[in-house]
């Protein structure tokens, strides 16, 4: 059966996602080698470009045909990713409150002094984006 383009990628395709935004894209064997060298176990060529199919099934990556060899892209940046994974979790786990997904990050580990800094830099820019624009007539 085939999977649905909206799926979450599972780990190892993150894996993968990851390798195509650093590098802008790559060959099957440029992922394979990469994925090589970034875990203690090796892994078949052939099961790198079985996942790079699926992931092309699932419409997180894109294939230059025009290529010889192919090159493999991620299908949306990685910001854009993060934020529709994140949205997912904040619904499926925190019954879609941000605050609550807030709350228990900044609960569980501690965040360093830059983190906090940029944790009030950016609630200071939704404080200001939300007040009220006083009419200039």
């Amino acid at each position: 059966m085939a999977r649905s383009a909206s799926s979450q990628p599972t780990e190892v395709e993150l894996q993968i996602l990851r390798i195509l935004w650093q590098s802008g894209g790559a060959t099957a064997r440029e992922v394979h080698n990469a994925l090589a060298a970034a875990e203690a176990k090796e892994t078949n060529y052939s099961t790198t470009v079985k996942m790079l199919a699926v992931m092309l099934e699932k419409g997180l990556v894109k294939r230059d045909e025009s290529a010889s060899p192919q090159i493999f892209s991620a299908a949306t940046s990685q910001k854009a990713t993060q934020r529709r994974m994140l949205g997912d979790l904040i619904d499926k786990v925190y019954d879609g409150s941000a605050l609550s997904l807030v709350l228990q990050a900044l609960s569980s580990r501690k965040a360093t002094a830059g983190e906090l800094t940029e944790v009030r830099r950016m609630l200071d820019e939704l404080e200001k984006s939300r007040l009220p624009r006083p009419d200039h007539e």
